[in-house]
């Protein structure tokens, strides 16, 4: 776990939101007034009403990771302020911090206190671990049992299941699907992109009390970009929203750069 750690940490937040950012551009282009009004944007409406809105979310997680078939079991505490940054910090045994890190739309930072290692790049740097279909909105979403925003789009087909809603589609090289309850809470998230081989997969379950909202306690994520396979099982098992929060992060003096 001391060598893996940090590369698993950069992994772990690389592959959350994979696929999201070539539907931006199609998603921006304005219906021209002569298309047909789509039945469907009521419910897509209520759809996105039914999303947790917040300013601030904190959560602490057991969760299991495992790394191309390595497994640790670690605590995230999680620390969010909606569309500016992205606070973690990740314990061990004995609860012993091990790692840290800082995402924000423009830049990645992250310290192994285990090993005294840092690393502080442009958030484009998780490119090296994954493709360039990355969003940061996507990541927050996901966090806090949201739906992805960009897959919430007229263009989707929408379908009716046994009390669930269905939306599918196609953004470009983005084959998607989302099964969304009753509650208007996201169940299950599917994407691919099959050219570059990627997949992500996310299902939100046992959804508990948060502020006068509610957040899914159980979060599992499978996915897989070229030949790094990733499961991610978040149990949440204390979650708040917009209580003022602090977001502590520096690099020691005595760090090195990881390479």
């Amino acid at each position: 776990m001391r060598r893996n750690m940090l590369n698993k940490l950069f992994i772990l937040f690389c592959v959350l939101a994979i696929l999201s950012c070539k539907a931006k551009k199609q998603l921006a282009v304005s219906p021209k007034p002569t298309e047909k009004i789509n039945p469907n944007i009521s419910k897509l409406n209520a759809i996105k009403s039914g999303q947790t809105n917040f300013t601030t979310f904190s959560g602490k997680a057991r969760t299991k990771l495992d790394i191309n078939g390595s497994s640790n079991d670690v605590t995230l505490n999680i620390r969010i302020q909606k569309g500016q940054k992205i606070w973690v910090s990740v314990t061990a045994i004995a609860g012993i911090e091990v790692a840290r890190a800082l995402i924000t739309p423009d830049s990645l930072l992250v310290i192994n206190k285990l090993q005294g290692l840092y690393i502080r790049k442009p958030f484009s740097y998780i490119y090296s671990f994954t493709s360039k279909q990355v969003d940061y909105s996507s990541l927050e979403a996901i966090l806090v049992g949201n739906a992805i925003p960009q897959l919430l789009n007229e263009d989707a087909k929408m379908q009716a299941d046994s009390g669930r809603t269905v939306l599918s589609g196609n953004l470009q090289e983005l084959v998607y699907k989302l099964i969304i309850g009753a509650d208007m809470k996201v169940t299950h998230t599917e994407l691919a992109n099959q050219s570059e081989g990627q997949s992500l997969i996310v299902d939100n379950s046992a959804l508990m009390p948060a502020e006068n909202r509610v957040v899914p306690s159980q979060i599992n994520m499978s996915s897989m970009a070229s030949s790094k396979k990733v499961q991610v099982n978040l149990h949440y098992i204390k979650a708040d929203f917009d209580l003022p929060l602090e977001y502590p992060f520096s690099i020691p003096s005595r760090y090195d750069p990881a390479n």
